[in-house]
């Protein structure tokens, strides 16, 4: 209860802060939080959750969820033959360095605005995290570990299952984490720019139509489900990785 409510303190200055900064205020960029917090209620919890929140949130899920599965399987690949990963290295290297919002016209011009084009650009940023993660976690297994499964003359799959994946699972799992931020981002700038519905499309919208409050809402959701899903991948990970927790102590 005590760690719980310390996570409490500081949001809960920032809210009192922000309410007493802005009651009052004349300004149309700065509105008062309760026009906020009254917008929010209004356009998100009632008249656009399912028509603009769900399909974000499904887009951002599918498209980490590709790159994870895509990722961890190519990772095992290049992480378990060097040879195939020094031939690949150069094209991994070229595309991970492509930044994600130049993909976005590329994607309208081949697969036009719908939910396809948001899917694709999310999943091709976020696959080279888990790539790069993968690779290096695969090659960091203990030798004794593989040494032990060839003694006990376990078959390759379940060389993989029991021993490659769990060894290397803690960093993957970085990978994915570092990607979920990533994907969370570029569904925020596919929303955008190419767009028919999504909380980043209401919130380009409100500011265009000069809507400062639904605006500021929109920022406080996402800053929201960012939250919420951070909260949620930290909870399966420590149900994944809790024999590693504890054997090194960390929660």
């Amino acid at each position: 209860m005590t760690r719980f409510a310390l996570r409490l303190v500081v949001p809960a200055l920032i809210l009192l802060v922000w309410w007493t900064t802005s009651a009052g205020s004349t300004s149309p960029f700065y509105p008062p939080l309760g026009e906020v917090l009254g917008s929010f209620q209004d356009t998100w919890l009632f008249a656009r959750f399912g028509s603009d929140v769900v399909p974000s949130v499904l887009r951002l899920l599918l498209g980490l969820a590709i790159a994870s599965a895509a990722g961890v399987a190519a990772g095992v690949l290049l992480g378990r033959n060097r040879s195939l990963a020094r031939a690949f290295n150069p094209i991994v290297q070229f595309c991970r360095s492509v930044p994600g919002t130049a993909l976005i016209p590329v994607s309208v011009v081949l697969l036009g605005i719908g939910d396809g084009a948001k899917v694709v650009v999310i999943a091709f940023v976020c696959l080279f995290p888990v790539l790069l993660n993968t690779i290096d976690g695969v090659r960091g297994v203990d030798p004794q570990l593989e040494d032990v499964a060839r003694s006990y003359r376990l078959t390759r799959a379940q060389r993989l299952t029991a021993v490659l994946l769990p060894a290397a699972g803690p960093q993957i799992l970085a990978g994915i984490r570092t990607a979920l931020g990533m994907a969370f981002i570029m569904m925020v700038v596919t929303e955008l720019y190419a767009a028919t519905n999504g909380v980043g499309f209401v919130t380009v919208s409100a500011r265009n139509t000069f809507d400062v409050p639904q605006m500021w809402a929109g920022t406080v959701l996402l800053g929201l489900l960012g939250v919420a899903v951070t909260a949620l991948f930290l909870a399966l990970q420590r149900r994944v990785l809790r024999w590693h927790i504890g054997m090194t102590g960390r929660n």
